[in-house]
């Protein structure tokens, strides 16, 4: 990926990879809705989720949310269960979006005018976050994004891929748990904590900076890297 205005100006290529579940926006009743809809119509799954079981499981990984959710279920079926309740909700969620937080499209608008070239990197299937980007109209705003269906690797993994294939200078990760700031570390860049989401970090050492709302990130970011 390249971006013509940060090449001109000769500037260094910035970027910000953001998380979505609890960075971006609140998707857990839509998705935990959207799942209980599917497996009313699977015979063999026999218990609704809750809310909070829904939410204790954003940021990990598929295998790790069907040993969680469909524990109760043979080893094969509960993946196979897990598959098909993730494409309902990517059909489910074109149509009925989760709740973005305040001042995202704003905040995003605001960066790129900035000169930060911005990505998405999440723990989520392909179409979830095609289904954000539609439902933000942010579609001009992400220049490139990895789920985990894409490469079937840990998020730390794909942080590192996604600023390595962007060719980028500076990276930065913005996420709202423990697993995020671990990945952060892994992939070997900064990390702003988003306090305002499902996550807590208290006591663990590698956070760079914290935000109470979206809208704080271009100042969080530019007291972090200093201004050109």
């Amino acid at each position: 990926m390249t971006d013509n205005k940060n090449q001109a100006a000769g500037r260094p290529r910035r970027g910000i990879i953001l998380d979505v579940d609890g960075t971006l926006w609140d998707a857990v009743r839509v998705i935990t809705d959207s799942w209980n809809a599917y497996g009313r119509d699977i015979p063999d799954v026999t218990r609704q989720i809750s809310y909070p079981e829904m939410e204790g499981c954003l940021g990990k990984t598929m295998p790790e949310i069907a040993d969680i959710i469909y524990s109760y279920l043979p080893e094969d079926r509960k993946y196979e269960v897990l598959d098909g309740a993730m494409r309902y909700e990517i059909e489910y969620m074109w149509d009925h979006p989760g709740n973005i937080y305040p001042e995202v499209v704003e905040t995003l608008r605001r960066l790129k005018e900035e000169g930060w070239l911005l990505y998405i990197v999440s723990n989520c299937q392909k179409g979830y976050i095609e289904d954000f980007l539609h439902a933000a109209g942010a579609q001009d705003l992400i220049l490139d994004y990895l789920c985990y269906e894409d490469t079937r690797r840990e998020k730390g993994y794909n942080i590192r891929l996604c600023a390595d294939r962007n060719e980028l200078d500076y990276a930065v990760y913005v996420g709202d748990t423990a697993g995020d700031l671990q990945a952060s570390m892994q992939a070997g860049i900064d990390f702003i904590f988003a306090g305002y989401g499902f996550g807590n970090v208290d006591g663990m050492e590698g956070v760079t900076a914290r935000i109470s709302s979206f809208a704080q990130l271009p100042e969080t970011v530019a007291c972090i890297t200093g201004k050109d």
